[in-house]
Formats: structure tokens, sequence, C-alpha cells
């Protein structure tokens, strides 16, 4: 009980403040009564499978997956913030960008999103290419993909 209770608090702050790091959601945590340990908030953060997004600033925020991301596996999740380096697009066509000998594994898990976004994808050795069905889909692909690269640190 208590685990989902401080979960559900997580999410609530992440939702309302800009919260950064794993020590600034501790210190919050604390002060709602929460006593954790880094380990634990690192545990959450990975069960919660809560991913940095970019703000304003060059900083970054702690989010909620995107209804994308939702449907993705824990194994397809793994393999895409193991892979993605970086994700780009031009009008309807994302471009992203892989460490060497993984864009088919990552290709395969965007394609399970099964997001109504997605018209088709094309993945060679280290860039996947994904058209999508409009510019605007292929900017939230594109910043979707993006965070899956914030999250391994790239």
């Amino acid at each position: 009980m208590k685990k989902n209770s401080r979960q559900e608090a997580i999410l609530q702050l992440i939702e309302q403040e800009t919260i950064g790091t794993q020590e600034e959601l501790m210190q919050r945590l604390a002060s709602l009564g929460y006593s954790v340990t880094q380990a634990t908030v690192s545990r959450d953060i990975k069960a919660l499978k809560l991913v940095k997004s970019p703000v304003a600033d060059g900083q970054y925020r702690y989010a909620a997956v995107k209804q994308e991301m939702q449907d993705i596996s824990g194994k397809y999740y793994s393999i895409l913030t193991s892979a993605v380096l970086r994700a780009d697009f031009a009008g309807n066509m994302v471009a992203i960008k892989c460490y060497s000998g993984m864009a088919n594994a990552a290709c395969a898990a965007v394609d399970h999103m099964n997001s109504d976004r997605i018209v088709g994808t094309l993945a060679g050795d280290d860039t996947i290419f994904v058209l999508c069905r409009n510019e605007a889909d292929a900017a939230e692909i594109s910043r979707l993909m993006q965070t899956f690269a914030q999250h391994t640190g790239n």
C-alpha cells in the first residue's frame, strides 16, 4: 500500500513541479512524509517508466511517459533507451540515430508501438527513418524518441 501511495505521490509531484534529479524528488517526498532512499526512488522511477524531458533553459525534468510509450513492453522500452542517440524530423519524416548495429532492434520497438501517427519505418545499421502522417506527428515522434536519448544521457 505504501509503495502505491508513494508512486502516486511521485506522479503528482512531477506533474505539478519541475523536478530534475532524484535528490530533488527525495526531498519533495520527504516533505510529504515519505522517508525514502535514493535506491527506492530509482526503482520507482524505473517502475513508473519516468523519462527526463527537456524544458526551457536547457534543464530537464522527470515526466510520465506519453501514450505511445505506455504501449511499449519493458523489453522494447529497454531497447529504445539503450539504442537511441538522437532524433530529428523534416516534414513528415523522422530520422532516429542509434548506436551501430542497434537500429533494427530499435525499429522493431518503434513498430511495436502501433502508433496511429506512424505510417511505416525503415532501418539500416544505425539509422531509422519513420514516415509519419503529417509534420505534427513527426514532431511528436521525434520528441518522444529524443526522450529515450535523454534517458541514456545522450
